[in-house]
C-alpha cells in the first residue's frame, strides 16, 4: 500500500515518456506547420501509454494503479475544480455582456498604443496582488481576448501579454506558494529573497512593457467604444477585487459566478434556464483542459516514481566545483523538476532540499538560491504547453498553446537574463562566497 511513495535507482529511460510527449506534439506540429495536426490529448495518451508500459512496478495492474494515483493527487485536483469554475465564469460573464462591457472600459481608458503593455503591467500588478498566476489568467484573459477580436490585435499576442505577467507576480508576489517555498527551504526572508529577486526581474519587465508598446504602437485600431454598460462591469471588478484582497481563487471564481447570473437575469441577457445551460457549456469547454491535466499527471508520476528525476539531480550534481557551477546546477535542478513535474510549487518542493545542501557546500546566499530556484521554476512553468497557464490561457482563448508561446517575451527574457546574472555575478551584493560559521 506504499508503493506511491516509492521512487527506483535513478534511470534515464524513466524520461523517455516525455520525450514521446515532445515529439509527438511539439516536433510533429512543427513539421507539419500546424498546430491543430496533433491534438495535444493524443500525445498525451501516447506518452502516457508508453509511461505504463515501460515503467518498473510488475503487474499491468499494479503499473496503471500507480498512474491513476499521480493523475489523482491533490495537486491535479484542484487545477481541475479551478479549470470547471473558471469555465463558467467565463462563459456566463459573456453571454450576460460582462467581457464587451469590460473591453470597453480597457478601450476607453488605454491608448490604442499601450492596449499590450497596459494589458501586460496590469497583468504584473494583479499577479503580484495576487500570488497566483492561474488566477491572473482567469480573471484577464477573456478581456484580452475580447479587445483583440475588436481592434485587430493578433489574439495569440494579447494571450501571452496575459501570461506573462501573470509569471511576473507568480515569481515575486509575498504570497505565493512559489516565494514560501523556496524561501522556507533556502531558510532565508521572503523580503530578502525578494530584494535579489526584483534586481533581476524589474528591468526585464521594463524592457519587455517597452517591447509590448512598440508592437502594439503599430496596429491600427478604428474600433470606437461603445458605451459602457457599468452594470455589466460589476463581476468582473468584483473579482478583481477579490483577488487582489488574497481571497482563495475557487471562492473569487464563485462569487464572480453568482455575480454574473444575477446580472444578467436582472437585464435579460439569459432566463434561469438560459443561465444553467451557459454554466453547463462552460464548464464542458474545460473538458480538453481537464483530461490533458489528468493525463500529465499520471505520466510525470511515472518519471518520478521509476527514477527520472532522481537521474537528472544526481547528473547535475557530479560536477560541481565553484559557486557559478553551484548556481547553474541549482537552476538546472529546478528547471527540469518542473519540466517533469509540470507544476513550480511541487518543482520547488522537490528541488529545495537538494539545493540547499548544495548551497551549504559551495557557500552561495540562501537569498541568492532562494531567488534563482523561484526565477528558474517559474520560467519553465510559463512556457511549457502542458503546464496550468498556457492550457487555462488556450482554453480562454480557444487557440493553441504552441501559439501563445512565440509571444511570451517576460519567461524567455526572464531566464536569458537570469542566466546572464548567474554568469556575471550579478548583484554582486549577494554573490559572494558566505564565509562558514
Amino acid at each position: 500500500m506504499h508503493q506511491e511513495k516509492l521512487t527506483h535507482h535513478p534511470n534515464v529511460w524513466a524520461l523517455t515518456p516525455l520525450a514521446v510527449f515532445l515529439i509527438s506534439y511539439l516536433v510533429v506540429s512543427i513539421a507539419a506547420g500546424d498546430f491543430y495536426k496533433m491534438p495535444i490529448t493524443v500525445a498525451f495518451v501516447i506518452s502516457s501509454i508508453v509511461a505504463i508500459a515501460i515503467s518498473k512496478g510488475g503487474k499491468l495492474t499494479n503499473r496503471i494503479e500507480q498512474f491513476c494515483r499521480g493523475a489523482a493527487n491533490t495537486n491535479i485536483i484542484l487545477m481541475i475544480l479551478i479549470f470547471i469554475l473558471a469555465g463558467a465564469f467565463a462563459q456566463t460573464a459573456k453571454t450576460m455582456g460582462a467581457v464587451d462591457a469590460t473591453v470597453n472600459l480597457a478601450l476607453s481608458i488605454l491608448p490604442e498604443n499601450l492596449l499590450a503593455s497596459g494589458i501586460f503591467l496590469a497583468s504584473c500588478f494583479i499577479s503580484i496582488s495576487v500570488g497566483t498566476s492561474v488566477g491572473t489568467i482567469v480573471a484577464l484573459a477573456p478581456v484580452a481576448v475580447g479587445i483583440a477580436s475588436k481592434t485587430g490585435i493578433d489574439t495569440a499576442l494579447m494571450v501571452g501579454v496575459v501570461v506573462s505577467g501573470s509569471m511576473f507576480g507568480d515569481n515575486l508576489s509575498f504570497i505565493s506558494d512559489t516565494t514560501i517555498v523556496a524561501t522556507r527551504t533556502q531558510g532565508c526572508k521572503m523580503s530578502d529573497k525578494f530584494k535579489v529577486n526584483i534586481r533581476i526581474a524589474l528591468p526585464i519587465a521594463m524592457i519587455v512593457a517597452i517591447i509590448y508598446f512598440f508592437m502594439s504602437s503599430e496596429i491600427n485600431n478604428s474600433y470606437t467604444p461603445e458605451k459602457i454598460e457599468w452594470l455589466k462591469v460589476i463581476p468582473y471588478l468584483t473579482v478583481l477585487i477579490a483577488a487582489v484582497s488574497g481571497m482563495n481563487v475557487l471562492l473569487v471564481l464563485l462569487i464572480g459566478i453568482s455575480l454574473s447570473g444575477i446580472v444578467g437575469l436582472w437585464s435579460d441577457s439569459f432566463d434561469i434556464w438560459g443561465w444553467i445551460a451557459t454554466l453547463g457549456n462552460g464548464i464542458n469547454s474545460m473538458g480538453e483542459l481537464i483530461i490533458v491535466t489528468f493525463l500529465a499527471g499520471g505520466m510525470l508520476e511515472m518519471i518520478r516514481y521509476n527514477g527520472g528525476i532522481d537521474w537528472i539531480i544526481r547528473k547535475l550534481t557530479a560536477h560541481i566545483h565553484s559557486i557559478k557551477g553551484a548556481e547553474l546546477s541549482i537552476a538546472g535542478l529546478v528547471s527540469f523538476a518542473n519540466l517533469c513535474t509540470a507544476n513550480n510549487t511541487i518543482a520547488l518542493i522537490m528541488a529545495g532540499p537538494i539545493a540547499k545542501d548544495i548551497g551549504d557546500k559551495f557557500h552561495v546566499d540562501p537569498r541568492r538560491s532562494a531567488s534563482l530556484l523561484d526565477i528558474f521554476s517559474c520560467f519553465v512553468q510559463g512556457i511549457i504547453p502542458y503546464g496550468a497557464q498556457l492550457l487555462m490561457a488556450a482554453g480562454l482563448a480557444n487557440i493553441s498553446p504552441i501559439e501563445i508561446m512565440q509571444y511570451l517575451y517576460y519567461p524567455y527574457l526572464l531566464g536569458a537574463g537570469t542566466l546572464l546574472a548567474i554568469l556575471t555575478g550579478y548583484p554582486s551584493k549577494y554573490s559572494k562566497k558566505i564565509p562558514k560559521a
